[in-house]
């Protein structure tokens, strides 16, 4: 059963995303601030964190560089702060996703259900690290790197390489990689993987304009050849 850490101090939230995700067969956990949920996270060893930034004693931020180093589980950040250096400071700080509040239940669901499944590919993943002659892919640590340097990635960027990584050789399609990444109002969005393949193709291909290694297959989606 997959295990969910839900950290927000607000306890009607954690009342309504308890019962909504123990509904759909997950194991739930809730922390109604920082330090619990630090000791929550290393009690249960949960696979996805829902987390808060405006917590009551420390900041989620601080949450997230506690987690840091010893806790792989995929972190969703949930939080009424809409302003886009928060979100870039969660997502430095290594979050997976961000969620401003107010939401919708059902796509909040979904990207529940994809973190879950990438926090399960990768844990079940044969080979975590995938090497080309131009980078390294390194699953399990979420890290790229190119002529011996760290790649910085977006957090959809790296989400769109860990799918054709994981499923490497193989064809994946577009509606998938939109409704993993997005969530399933996004499936007819097909330009978002264009413009998310460029910016892939120009940070990692030796040759972006005739791709070697993120190959496209018109109509249909896009395949990784190591």
């Amino acid at each position: 059963m997959t295990r969910i850490l839900v950290v927000d101090d607000d306890p009607q939230l954690l009342r309504a995303l308890r019962i909504n995700l123990a509904a759909r067969g997950y194991e739930v956990h809730t922390a109604p601030d920082g330090h619990t949920a630090l000791r929550a996270a290393a009690r249960y060893e949960p696979d996805v964190i829902v987390l808060d930034l405006g917590l009551p004693d420390i900041d989620g931020i601080e949450v997230l560089a506690g987690l840091h180093g010893w806790c792989s589980a995929p972190v969703i950040v949930l939080s009424a702060r809409t302003d886009a250096a928060d979100k870039v400071a969660a997502l430095d700080s290594g979050a997976d996703d961000y969620v401003t509040k107010p939401f919708g239940m059902e796509e909040f669901l979904a990207r529940i259900r994809a973190a879950a499944r990438r926090a399960g590919t990768v844990a079940h993943s044969s080979a975590p690290v995938v090497v080309t002659e131009t980078f390294t892919v390194d699953l399990a640590a979420k890290r790229v790197t190119r002529d011996g340097s760290d790649v910085h990635l977006t957090p959809t960027e790296w989400g769109l390489l860990e799918m054709l990584v994981v499923n490497r050789g193989k064809l994946v399609g577009h509606r998938e990689l939109l409704t993993e990444l997005w969530g399933p109002s996004y499936v007819n969005q097909n330009h978002y993987l264009r413009v998310y393949l460029a910016q892939l193709r120009q940070k990692l291909e030796p040759d972006p304009a005739n791709p070697r290694y993120l190959l496209t297959e018109a109509g249909r989606g896009y395949r990784f050849e190591p």
